[in-house]
């Protein structure tokens, strides 16, 4: 029996209901119902209302702090509810994260140090998991992590089709710019999307391994003096970094900047930091719930909506992810 003879339900977790609305729209699906509360001391209690038996379930469940709960809390209920529905007899668990939380720790930075991110990966096999559909994790080598199928979305293709759709760059005299040696493969990528030449430019930083989010020193490699430069990076947290690059991309004669991520995290004071910026535009995905009150005047938002729907469909009717990561990808703002 295949997949695509066993219906399709999909399960929104609490974390960022607008985006799992959205893709059950584009699916022309309902959303499953779930009952979630709390006990007193916070502890979480989910079930599911309708059955699921014998169904391939799609959980769309970023796994990052939301407005109303932690990245821990979050996480803790994709357990619960990935276990809830093994009992109930669904036939597949597939997930959906547009955010893996706990990426950044793919690795040991010092000695006798957790790689959470593996943690993660193990707990959601051990409590049933049969595929995940990620979304730009913050290192590849995540899918390593797991001994069961993982389709890992790219955030390139949407960021580039919306700068293109609404004119933002003028592809005679733009470059893309990786914020570090490890994003040179993401920033290769949206040069493919915008169909820019293979050149791009990076900023090299040192960052001590025992502070979080401080670089100590950044230097340019590459020209953008008189052009647009695009840095393209996984995620924006409290956005210093990101801020810092900016200035040194006007110090070195770039009359345009703009910013593209996939996940916004938008800690502490990083709407106003980058609002107060050399950035003129910060466009991100809604992979993450932005609340009103983190959102700016340069903020943009482009929904990743639709690339997870086809993903869904291509996996529920057996067929081929693989192109969603074509330069062909469109996925038609105008006529949203």
């Amino acid at each position: 029996m295949t997949a695509n003879e066993h219906r399709m339900v999909l399960v929104a977790l609490s974390a960022n209901l607008p985006l799992a609305e959205k893709i059950a729209k584009r699916l022309h699906q309902p959303l499953a119902g779930v009952n979630l509360d709390r006990f007193a001391d916070g502890e979480i209690r989910l079930n599911i209302t309708n059955s699921v038996r014998g169904d391939n379930v799609f959980v769309i469940a970023p796994t990052a702090s939301s407005p109303h709960a932690s990245v821990n809390d979050n996480i803790m209920e994709l357990f619960i509810a990935v276990d809830a529905l093994r009992r109930a007899s669904a036939h597949a668990i597939n997930i959906v994260m547009p955010y893996y939380g706990y990426a950044r720790q793919d690795r040991k930075a010092r000695s006798r140090e957790s790689i959470a991110a593996r943690v993660i990966a193990d707990h959601l096999e051990q409590a049933g998991v049969t595929r995940v559909i990620a979304f730009d994790l913050h290192a590849s080598q995540i899918q390593g992590f797991f001994d069961i199928p993982v389709d890992h979305l790219m955030g390139a293709p949407i960021l580039a089709d919306y700068l293109l759709s609404h004119h933002l760059v003028d592809l005679d005299n733009a470059v893309v710019v990786s914020p570090d040696h490890g994003g040179v493969r993401r920033a290769r990528e949206l040069n493919q999307f915008l169909g820019l030449p293979d050149a791009y430019a990076v900023i090299d930083k040192r960052r001590p391994v025992d502070k979080k989010n401080t670089v100590e020193v950044m230097n340019l490699i590459g020209d953008v003096d008189g052009k647009t430069a695009i840095i393209i990076d996984d995620m924006i947290d409290t956005g210093h970094t990101i801020v810092e690059g900016a200035k040194l991309l006007r110090a070195k004669g770039a009359k345009k900047i703009i910013v593209v991520a996939s996940h916004a995290l938008l800690s502490g004071d990083a709407p106003k930091l980058l609002q107060e910026s050399d950035f003129d535009h910060v466009i991100v995905t809604d992979s993450i719930d932005i609340p009103e009150s983190k959102r700016f005047d340069k903020l943009q938002i482009v929904s990743a909506d639709d690339l997870f729907a086809r993903a869904i469909t291509a996996v529920q009717e057996n067929t081929s992810v693989s192109p969603l990561f074509q330069n062909k990808y469109h996925r038609g703002f105008e006529s949203d």
